[in-house]
């Protein structure tokens, strides 16, 4: 194990957090809150005393393999949280570091759940920071790293299959570094077109940079108490949920349509089932909702925000799930699953993985009834690798079983097991909000050994287990 490479790694990591911590500071002095500059000026300084004590002297050996790809990844991300919380304790917004954590990881792992129970008495700081956050961890601070250096390729191969979701990571170029440039070239286009157009939809700019950030990362943080309900606006909600879907799209695909390889994009499969699970929930889950409301348009109009909201992990709301009935909360619930597109920023298990799962599953059927017949699973008409296969099964053996172990840790608490299980359900799967009890996405109520349980579930979520794995089963080579 390369631990010098791994200090080295993480160094640079957290050199970026540490800038991005001084962001904070121009808001709060814009906003006249200079109570708040201390707040973020001393974790900020600590954080780039750090970083440059990491850095100081590059190794002489910067092999990187799988391990140390894993391990600095998941290293990185726990001390940018735990140093992230920093300012919601010293401001005294947070007092509790066990909350400010959680929120701190909520916000990285664009999880959205929350121990505010009334978000709008914060400071315009704070809230900026915290919808940051979410910003910063959508598309990954390593991934950042990758894009602002140059390194080596094979190096950072390893690097980004620790931090990018689904399946299996390719490059879109011949060069890593680059591949990340393009990536986050369309990420802050995404972002500046959603702050645009809300901004032209009458939302205020402040307002709308919070939730273009949150719709980025497909995290969820609003600085109002009922989220986008908040505006009451139809345009507004359907911008939002427009920017989100696009946000759980695999971001390979953009590329492809600016290259203009368009077949490349109609003929994926992964696009094709996202984009019918959206329009068959929203179906669904619409009729259902027709008697409630007592409209059809109303009924679709709160289907179709709340069905995008969730596949994609994003976790905004424009009504309470908890008060719809059993049906649409259980399609809301396997949605909370399936997640979004591999190579997005959106969270669950993937659509791709879920596809490759099912296929499987029908593969083995038909062996059984035809022990001769030869079938292989395929994906966009070609074959699937039988590593991705077995990567994909495995993977959903281990998120069955640490959701199970979670849950149980959970049931020391003083809630019910549907409470227990839609808690571990929105962190595992980093949608924000649940059903019953925790509907709106408040897990305040939570002692502090469950809030960390759930810290490392939603950990677990983002990073797709095997970094902290690796990170615990760690061995010096």
């Amino acid at each position: 194990m390369n631990y010098k490479m791994i200090v080295y790694i993480m160094g640079q990591i957290l050199r970026i957090v540490g800038f991005c911590m001084i962001l904070p500071i121009f808001v709060g002095l814009w906003f006249r809150e200079h109570h708040i500059i201390l707040c973020f000026a001393i974790p900020a300084a600590i954080t780039l005393a750090i970083s440059l004590l990491f850095t100081l002297k590059k190794p002489k050996n910067t092999a990187v393999f799988s391990m140390e790809g894993f391990v600095s990844v998941a290293a990185s991300w726990i001390a940018m949280s735990a140093i992230g919380a920093l300012p919601f304790v010293i401001s005294g917004e947070i007092p509790n570091y066990i909350n400010a954590l959680f929120e701190t990881v909520s916000g990285f792992t664009t999880t959205g759940s929350t121990i505010l129970s009334d978000v709008e008495h914060m400071s315009r700081a704070c809230m900026f920071w915290r919808a940051f956050t979410h910003w910063l961890g959508g598309m990954g601070v390593l991934m950042f790293v990758l894009a602002v250096l140059s390194s080596n390729d094979v190096r950072t191969m390893h690097m980004m299959r620790a931090e990018c979701p689904g399946p299996n990571v390719g490059r879109l170029v011949s060069k890593s570094s680059f591949s990340a440039r393009i990536l986050y070239g369309i990420y802050i286009t995404l972002t500046v077109s959603e702050i645009i157009v809300l901004v032209i939809l009458k939302m205020p700019l402040f307002d709308a940079v919070i939730h273009a950030f949150s719709s980025a990362g497909t995290g969820g943080f609003s600085l109002w108490n009922d989220s986008i309900g908040h505006y009451n606006s139809v345009a507004i909600e359907m911008a939002i949920s427009v920017f989100i879907i696009l946000f759980g799209i695999n971001f390979n695909l953009f590329y492809f349509m600016i290259i203009r390889r368009f077949s490349l994009v109609f003929k994926n499969e992964e696009l094709r089932v996202y984009l019918g699970l959206i329009a068959g929930a929203t179906v669904a889950v619409g009729l259902s909702l027709i008697k409630q409301y007592g409209s059809v348009g109303e009924a679709f109009r709160r289907s179709f925000f709340m069905v995008s909201s969730t596949i994609t992990s994003t976790g905004f709301v424009n009504a309470d799930p908890g008060q719809w009935n059993n049906f649409a909360q259980t399609v809301l619930l396997l949605l909370m699953f399936v997640g979004s597109c591999a190579g997005s920023t959106g969270g669950g298990l993937k659509v791709s993985r879920v596809v490759i799962i099912v296929k499987t599953g029908i593969r083995e059927l038909k062996y059984l009834v035809s022990p001769r017949a030869v079938a292989s699973v395929k994906m966009d008409g070609k074959p699937v690798e039988k590593d991705v296969v077995r990567g994909a099964c495995n993977y959903l053996i281990l998120f069955v079983l640490i959701f199970a172990v979670s849950v149980l840790v959970l049931s020391h608490d003083s809630f019910s097991m549907e409470e227990n299980f839609s808690a571990v359900t929105t962190c595992m799967n980093n949608i924000g909000f649940g059903v019953g009890r925790f509907s709106t996405g408040y897990l305040g109520d939570l002692d502090s050994v469950s809030k960390i349980v759930l810290c490392f579930d939603m950990l677990i979520g983002r990073l797709e287990i095997y970094p902290l794995i690796m990170l615990f089963a760690a061995k010096k080579r």
